[in-house]
């Protein structure tokens, strides 16, 4: 059998995927270190998916993890557009649905963890389903 040779001189690079299971781990450990407890990653339903669920007391928080190398074209932050917002709220409404709950009985909110660089910014209740009355 004929083996595949490696590739040699140049340096693994991580796919995209694998660059954003980083990001999440990392965020999920920061996040702990706040003293968030963990629930669930990568959840998909139908149309969407949320990078983690954790839990703040009695609140659940679903959290959107964004990862940008540079500020260059603003930041990870701003890369959460009004149509991503609308997709992580509809995953969420489906997977509360599935665990017997809704927004209207389940104290929730939507955070993002941006790391921009260096840098890590939190923002807690960024958005919620009456940001779409």
């Amino acid at each position: 059998m004929a083996q595949i040779p490696a590739r040699t001189g140049r340096p693994r690079q991580l796919t995209s995927k694998q660059t954003g299971d980083s990001w999440e781990t990392t965020a999920r450990h920061w996040l702990e270190s706040k003293g968030l407890r963990f629930l669930a990653a990568n959840v998909r339903e139908r149309g969407g998916e949320i990078d983690l669920i954790m839990h703040e007391g009695r609140t659940t928080v679903f959290v959107e993890v964004r990862y940008r190398r540079s500020a260059q074209f603003g930041g990870a932050a701003a890369s959460v557009t009004r149509s991503k917002q609308h997709k992580l709220l509809q995953t969420a409404r489906l997977w509360l649905a599935r665990h017997n709950g809704s927004f209207d009985t389940v104290d929730c909110r939507f955070d993002v963890l941006a790391f921009t660089g260096n840098d890590v910014e939190w923002f807690k209740n960024a958005f919620n389903d009456r940001s779409y009355s």
